[in-house]
């Protein structure tokens, strides 16, 4: 199957591996992008509702209007699809969760396809800003935009209104033009923490109280490891005009020498104490700063895909290597020619657990700039 145009479908079965929405996302951007008509199947196999959730359909109903496509199966619980893509167009997008599902998976789905559009394109993204098992929108803004500008791209991403678990309700605006081509990243030297700062908030009817609790909580787990580094974990009340619902989390970045950014979060929900919600995120930032890695767990499969549409050799260097990027990984190499290979790093002292993903991208051109 070797990106083959025409009436080739390539096929995808979407119940291996990590099994879940994450697939679906990968293979039709993928698709989008390449002109490939595509069958998955078995979709969210594995999850306790599989098959469609109304987040994966309003991602999939994206794409197909992003580029006049053809979808069939598009419905909540199917657990089969086929996509025909048509050409890709910029403009004003919408998608809508209508539920508190991520506007970051959204996102996720749209911006590669977005990015070999033949004009500026506008997504306007309804759902979950601070949703479980998805990025916060504080981590798509602050560390994936960082990161992504390196592939030699921009985005302006406009939140204008915060929603939560169960009802979400928020909003962002993404505006970002298209690209000729992606550069490739070296993303190898991690460098020395220079500094540590985040935001703990509370929206709706919580106290701040809480959120100055879950930052005190944060800030005391670190200095257990980090003593010497000012932390500034700022407690914030999120305006009534700017969020909907009640929710309540914290995310704490770490910032390094050489420019890379590592993050941890997690959020609050009823019976949860604050002051575990911020150790949470404390001891995750604490371990993705443990295993040398360049890139954090959540960065590394977020940019797979641009790696494999890059123009040349991209390297990051990461820790242990999630079942989320292997997903990635395979899939990427199943539907382009990318080629990735995936290495231990030796160079570390053996307390580190570091490795070094490589990636011969394909060099995508935007045929319409």
């Amino acid at each position: 199957m070797d990106g083959a145009r025409g009436r080739d479908r390539a096929e995808v079965d979407g119940g291996i591996m990590e099994g879940g929405g994450q697939i679906l996302r990968v293979s039709t951007a993928l698709s989008c992008l390449l002109g490939l008509p595509l069958r998955v199947r078995k979709i969210r196999a594995g999850r306790s509702q599989p098959g469609l959730r109304p987040q994966h359909l309003s991602g999939l109903e994206m794409i197909r209007d992003l580029c006049e496509g053809q979808l069939e199966g598009g419905e909540i619980g199917s657990t089969e699809i086929t996509f025909t893509p048509g050409k890709i167009k910029g403009g004003t997008h919408i998608a809508d969760t209508k539920t508190a599902g991520s506007v970051c998976l959204l996102m996720q789905v749209a911006m590669p396809c977005v990015l070999f559009a033949a004009s500026p394109s506008e997504l306007r993204l309804k759902g979950g800003t601070n949703a479980e098992m998805a990025p916060q929108i504080d981590y798509t803004v602050m560390v994936f935009k960082s990161i992504a500008e390196k592939f030699n791209f921009m985005f302006d991403c406009d939140i204008k209104k915060r929603g939560y678990y169960p009802q979400g309700g928020g909003e962002v605006i993404v505006r970002m033009s298209p690209v000729k081509q992606l550069s490739p990243i070296n993303l190898t030297e991690r460098g020395t923490v220079t500094k540590i700062y985040g935001r703990a908030f509370v929206a709706g009817v919580l106290p701040i109280k809480l959120a100055k609790e879950m930052s005190s909580a944060a800030v005391r787990c670190i200095r257990k490891e980090i003593r010497d580094l000012y932390i500034n974990i700022q407690p914030v009340q999120e305006p009534d005009n700017q969020a909907f619902g009640n929710g309540s989390g914290i995310i704490i970045f770490a910032e390094t020498s050489t420019g890379c950014l590592l993050a941890g979060s997690s959020l609050g929900k009823r019976g949860k104490n604050s002051d575990k919600v911020g150790i949470e995120a404390a001891e995750m930032l604490l371990k993705n700063l443990k295993h040398g890695g360049a890139v954090d767990d959540y960065l590394q499969d977020q940019l797979i895909i641009f790696m494999a549409l890059a123009n040349g050799v991209s390297r990051i260097k990461s820790g242990p290597i999630t079942l989320h990027t292997q997903t990635a990984i395979h899939f990427a190499e199943q539907l382009t020619k990318a080629k990735f290979t995936v290495t231990k790093s030796e160079e570390e002292d053996s307390t580190k657990d570091a490795y070094i993903i490589e990636c011969q991208g394909i060099g995508m051109m935007n045929s319409s700039l």
